[in-house]
């Protein structure tokens, strides 16, 4: 009952997402059954001390899980007393001296500008409603750099062609405008097009499939997946690999880094600037690889 609530709490009232509300609660189950041998009538969050949940944690890294997994857990048990702190239950989070290392953040995965313009300039049959929706959902998450769960929620009413906008609902219900160009706006009017004739009624949601039902997450990876093979080399063909080009190839063309931060949504310019991180390491191995003397000994 207690992590049900919870889960209540962060949803309703904190306004986590969906998939971070998913993880809460896996985690919580995880710990909870844990503790009390599989018997999960008997779990009393009250009784556990901080050695208790260093042991899970112990536990956890012995059967495999990796550092940044196991720091999600314990801010988990951190966020989960500190609801129980707030409403009553207990007079002490045991979860507050549990800290570990920060793992070190991964680059990430792009694709080179060349492949997304063989991949965004090349042939597709604009007649096919599947093969049209699959390609402007690829081609949107380049341009715009929202993530997969915005594009799904992604609302009809809110995508404007003649303003060349969109509004989206990011992390935290938090809302947001992004402008778009005129490839998109030539491919949103083919799509709605091609839509109406396979939906009956106006749709709510933008993206849907045949018969007017909405996308769901695993649907928008296959459809990315099948976009981007045969037209990239990185090994992961995700969507969240075209948010990354996006904002890569936004600031190797100039682009201000704030401004990139407002089109992605990025709460802190920190998360932004790990781009530029990205964009050095580029120039580096350009200048090693072109420069005549770069090498010379």
């Amino acid at each position: 009952m207690l992590i049900e609530a919870f889960m209540t709490y962060i949803r309703c009232e904190l306004n986590y997402s969906a998939h971070t509300v998913l993880s809460y609660r896996t985690d919580l189950k995880q710990w909870r059954d844990w503790a009390t041998g599989g018997k999960p009538e008997l779990f009393d969050p009250t009784d556990m001390t901080t050695a208790d949940l260093r042991q899970w944690i112990l536990h956890l890294g012995q059967e495999g899980d990796t550092p940044r997994t196991l720091r999600r857990k314990a801010t988990t048990l951190r966020s989960f007393y500190r609801y129980l702190m707030k409403n009553g239950k207990t007079d002490h989070n045991p979860a507050a001296d549990i800290i570990l290392a920060k793992p070190d953040k991964p680059l990430p995965v792009f694709i080179r500008p060349m492949e997304t313009k063989e991949l965004f300039d090349g042939q597709f049959d604009r007649g096919n409603f599947i093969d049209t929706r699959d390609r402007l959902i690829a081609l949107m998450l380049y341009t715009t750099g929202m993530r997969r769960a915005e594009l799904i929620g992604l609302k009809d009413i809110n995508v404007d062609c003649r303003r060349g906008e969109l509004k989206v609902l990011g992390k935290r219900s938090k809302e947001r405008i992004i402008p778009f160009g005129t490839e998109l706006n030539e491919m949103i009017t083919l799509y709605r097009n091609l839509r109406d004739q396979e939906t009956i009624g106006e749709p709510e949601y933008f993206f849907v499939r045949p018969g007017g039902l909405p996308l769901y997450p695993m649907l928008v990876e296959r459809v990315v997946q099948n976009v981007l093979t045969g037209h990239t080399y990185v090994a992961r063909r995700s969507p969240h690999v075209l948010r990354h080009s996006c904002a890569t190839d936004l600031l190797n063309n100039g682009a201000d880094i704030t401004a990139v931060q407002q089109l992605l949504g990025h709460a802190s310019l920190t998360t932004t600037q790990i781009y530029t991180h990205l964009t050095y390491r580029e120039l580096k191995q350009n200048y090693q690889l072109a420069h005549p003397r770069a090498q010379k000994k």
